[in-house]
């Protein structure tokens, strides 16, 4: 019996293994899936944690729930993979050889890297909440925080979620006006982009709504260490900044052993066609989700996107033939804004973010690059949607291309 073997459990391996099960299976193919850990944490509601919003009960569930019964999950490190040889070895000696390899390891974040960062004063002054643990400590931090300098930062691109800085700071604004303490708050956006996002049409929006709300975009800032004890961050061009409070987005790579098996960059992450999601150096091997080098966005919905003609080309390598360059590098995001309301973009590699309705055209109910209520209704229904069908590999409503109906040129 052949096998299929993908590592990671997260958003992205989760739905290719159910995928890729409900089409393989009949066929003689045996899915297995692995990673270190039984925990699945969604990771968008990590964004509502430190306000209070949502608990660590309500985004964490067994991974083992959301993987068909029919797939194989084991639970293990990885030692390494050899792609020569076709195999993955885990901890302990146990071996997983394969006919196909997808890699869907994700990202991790290492605040160790930047220097002095989680010396003195770290998760007490300086956190992340792109961990369960930095965004619950957080979550204590600002129920008894009274006023100071309050920055908002991202060490370097590419991340997880580029939007959640973004949202970070609109909400910590909504949550101290909430509070009676945001004229005792001052607060800047720190970012190593040229402005407030990378593309220049939402840069340009989202820029205008931290200046309503009085939040300083600081841009080009190449964070070179912190300062615990004297509570300053410093870049590499001499640039000070003092805080109060220092909430972070760390840098990212990809996963280790992806680099000790000699297959992914500098970075960590696999090189791959990035219209076909196939390895540059090994055909076997494909990339999906935050572990590979495409230039799109590291989030959930391009996972989604990119499974579809993932699966796809899966099938016509199988059978030999030609693969489909078909991801496009669509990704849409529902952005929060504070007070009930949130943004949403939709683009891809060659088109930037435009103003419309979404997903019909004239009719929405979703408006791009625009805030509504709507929108943040979307935002909070995702969570059942990414529960219930995202996850088990259904299809959704949505095209995997990003299409210019109901848009505004």
């Amino acid at each position: 019996m052949k096998r299929i073997a993908i590592l990671g459990a997260g958003t992205a391996g989760t739905m290719m293994a159910n995928r890729l099960n409900r089409t393989l299976g009949p066929r003689g193919w045996t899915i297995t899936v692995i990673d270190r850990d039984n925990q699945h944490i969604y990771q968008p509601g990590l964004l509502f944690v430190p306000f209070g919003d949502y608990t660590a009960d309500e985004i964490v569930r067994p991974r083992k729930y959301f993987v068909d019964p029919q797939v194989e999950l084991r639970i293990a490190d990885i030692e390494k993979v050899e792609p020569e040889a076709k195999r993955v070895v885990l901890a302990g000696g146990d071996v997983v050889p394969y006919e196909i390899l997808i890699v869907a390891t994700g990202s991790r974040i290492l605040p160790e890297s930047v220097d002095g960062l989680t010396g003195h004063g770290w998760k007490d002054t300086a956190f992340d909440f792109y961990s369960l643990d930095g965004a619950s400590a957080l979550f204590e931090k600002l129920d008894r925080f009274e006023g100071g300098k309050v920055l908002v930062h991202t060490a370097e691109m590419p991340i997880k979620c580029p939007v959640a800085p973004l949202e970070f700071a609109y909400l910590a604004d909504a949550f101290f006006t909430k509070k009676g303490i945001r004229d005792k708050v001052e607060m800047q956006y720190v970012t190593p982009l040229d402005g407030a996002f990378t593309k220049p049409r939402a840069a340009a929006a989202f820029g205008g709504m931290m200046a309503d709300r009085k939040i300083e975009v600081v841009p080009d800032f190449l964070v070179e260490k912190t300062d615990g004890e004297r509570q300053v961050m410093s870049a590499y061009d001499g640039r000070d900044l003092e805080y109060d409070l220092l909430v972070t987005v760390p840098p990212h790579r990809g996963s280790q052993v992806i680099t000790d098996s000699g297959l992914g960059n500098d970075g960590g992450w696999l090189p791959v066609n990035k219209f076909t999601l196939q390895s540059t150096a090994f055909p076997e091997i494909f990339g999906l989700g935050d572990a590979t080098d495409v230039p799109a966005s590291k989030a959930g919905s391009v996972a989604h996107f990119q499974s579809e003609v993932l699966a796809d080309n899966i099938v016509r390598f199988i059978e030999g033939l030609d693969l489909d360059p078909g991801f496009d590098g669509h990704a849409n995001c529902f952005i929060e804004t504070g007070y009930g309301k949130a943004m949403l973009i939709d683009f891809n590699y060659d088109t930037e973010p435009l103003p419309g309705r979404f997903p019909l055209p004239g009719v929405g109910p979703f408006t791009l690059l625009e805030e509504s209520r709507v929108n943040h209704w979307g935002k909070l229904g995702f969570r059942w949607v990414y529960w219930n069908m995202l996850l088990p590999g259904d299809d959704l409503p949505l095209d995997h291309r990003m299409l210019m109906a109901g848009k505004r040129a």
